[in-house]
């Protein structure tokens, strides 16, 4: 594929460590996540990970599954795009977020019928 094409990531560790890689728009989250382990930049040595399957991708704050392709995305060719990249077992819920404001105002979704 030509380089025109592709998609540039700069992916950025916890530790503020990072790394630039070339995809395709093609490729999904978890294609990236195996090919960067497969591929751990030698700096990165510290963080090494156990496995691909715990590594996750932060885009514009939200984790992206495993099967969301950088086209799907729609970033731009030629230009750099940064994500985070983290080591963690499980998504959080779609939702964890706004229940966890629920929880502090005191709000409830629920009802009582007398």
């Amino acid at each position: 594929m030509a380089l025109s094409l592709m998609i540039n990531l700069r992916l950025i560790l916890v530790s503020g460590k990072t790394k630039e890689f070339l995809f395709s728009p093609n490729d999904s989250a978890a294609d990236i996540a195996k090919h960067v382990y497969d591929n751990w930049p030698m700096d990165w040595e510290e963080e090494q990970v156990s496995s691909p399957n715990i590594l996750r991708l932060i885009y514009q704050g939200r984790f992206l599954h495993g099967n969301v392709t950088l086209g799907a995305l729609k970033l731009p060719f030629g230009k750099t795009t940064v994500m985070h990249l983290v080591a963690r077992e499980t998504l959080p819920e779609p939702n964890s977020q706004g229940q966890r404001n629920r929880e502090k105002t005191g709000e409830s979704n629920c009802c009582v019928i007398l």
